[in-house]
């Protein structure tokens, strides 16, 4: 029992060298995904029905395929066309770190983009209108009036996005990037002894996502308190 506590222990202090690539992986996804999915958002909500429509076909695809393929299709299909090779992005797009992140953004924009267009649908159509009535510009009814809203109501699904990309990193290792499941993969080839190894690789991403949903939910209350200093700052200026 002591050998296998210490071997237990003895991994743990293994896969936590693979904690900085995880996060690094997950945050820049999400940052850049979460760029691309506010773009995709507006696109749908847009009147012109060739932006709609090309966001559609975004969404639709790249919700529709496993990310698995997604970064199988740019790690090992994009070295196929000579013409990028040749290109300014080749020094980026043959590293894996740059192509686990290029699918990975790509892959979350799909998701986030119809969680921020949902989160704005829903905002309560009166005060949209009251806003317009009082003379309000587009970009200052979104400031003040769309966008708090949206954001109380986004953040619990977006929240649901980044966990979800968190553990997604996990796929990151079948293109040879050493972060927590690739160090157990190289672990487990040295050891034998999987069982052990993937648990403790599951207690790691455990805690990574339970520290997430704390901090998530501490920005939940906090929005949640700014959007009602908004209302009534709303209410005290145009009624």
């Amino acid at each position: 029992m002591l050998d296998e506590a210490s071997f237990l222990y003895e991994m743990f202090v293994r896969l936590l060298p693979g904690i900085p690539l995880t996060l690094q992986l997950a945050v820049t996804s999400i940052v850049l995904g979460g760029c691309l999915g506010l773009m995709l958002a507006l696109m749908r909500s847009s009147s012109w029905m060739v932006l709609d429509y090309l966001s559609r076909s975004y969404i639709a695809l790249f919700r529709g395929t496993p990310l698995l393929v997604q970064i199988y299709l740019i790690y090992y299909g994009l070295s196929q066309f000579p013409e990028l090779r040749s290109s300014i992005f080749w020094p980026l797009l043959r590293q894996p770190w740059w192509c686990a992140v290029f699918a990975m953004s790509l892959n979350t924009a799909a998701y986030v983009a119809e969680v921020i267009r949902g989160s704005i649908l829903n905002v309560p159509k009166g005060q949209i209108e009251a806003a317009r009535s009082y003379g309000m510009t587009t970009a200052l009814m979104y400031r003040r009036v769309i966008i708090p809203q949206a954001l109380v109501r986004m953040l619990p699904a977006y929240g649901n996005e980044i966990i979800l990309m968190i553990k997604a990193t996990a796929l990151a290792s079948t293109i040879t990037l050493m972060e927590v499941t690739g160090l157990a993969a190289q672990a487990i080839s040295e050891t034998y002894r999987p069982i052990e190894i993937f648990a403790v690789a599951g207690i790691i991403y455990l805690g990574l996502n339970f520290l997430m949903v704390c901090i998530i939910r501490q920005l939940e209350r906090k929005t949640s308190q700014e959007t009602y200093v908004a209302q009534q700052s709303f209410k005290r200026s145009y009624f």
